[in-house]
């Protein structure tokens, strides 16, 4: 094994699966819930010149990730959008292994403290699977964006997929990954750990 495993794949090994193994009374290690992947999607469409727009964003994109994104397409064709089938319009990214927890790393610990006004992140935006979908307006709050070279704001989302079977086993998981998360009432989830 290497030495430079990244921080958030060490602490979910030695300190999250045992957390977890005794809260939920798993009876199977491979029955702990874990994250597959990370997608991070931006959709350009709306822009008068897409195509500039576009090769900015997939920059950035990979700026942010160290991995190069993969352009998307128009599904249908939109008149009202002046959207064609199959025209460029946005690009993605999905990460896994160690780069992903190395995104989870920079993404909890330098950039979600860096939004203006952040309380913490929604219990609300789970869906049925256990999967997790944070909307980033800005995308300068990541330390790798150079701001005096910056021409448009990118906005895009970001999509956590995890094991878990249902919703609160995800929270369980990404809270005590160290996910900031507001609780039902507008506090603070706090791990009795």
């Amino acid at each position: 094994m290497k030495s430079n495993v990244p921080k958030f794949l060490k602490a979910y090994r030695e300190v999250v699966v045992p957390y977890l193994i005794e809260k939920n009374g798993y009876k199977n290690i491979h029955e702990v819930p874990k994250i597959v992947k990370i997608t991070l999607n931006c959709c350009m469409g709306s822009s008068g010149d897409i195509k500039v727009a576009l090769e900015e964003a997939a920059k950035e994109l990979a700026l942010i990730t160290g991995q190069k994104p993969v352009k998307t397409r128009a599904k249908k064709s939109i008149s009202n959008f002046k959207l064609r089938k199959g025209q460029e319009i946005g690009c993605k990214v999905t990460l896994r292994g160690e780069r992903m927890y190395e995104f989870l790393e920079r993404f909890v610990w330098a950039a979600l403290p860096r939004v203006r006004d952040f309380r913490g992140l929604p219990t609300r935006s789970f869906d049925a699977q256990g999967n997790y979908t944070i909307g980033i307006k800005d995308h300068t709050i990541f330390p790798e964006v150079d701001i005096e070279n910056l021409k448009r704001n990118i906005g895009f989302d970001v999509t956590i997929v995890t094991t878990a079977k249902t919703k609160k086993e995800a929270i369980d998981l990404l809270s005590a990954m160290g996910f900031p998360f507001i609780g039902e009432k507008g506090k603070p989830l706090v791990l009795s750990a």
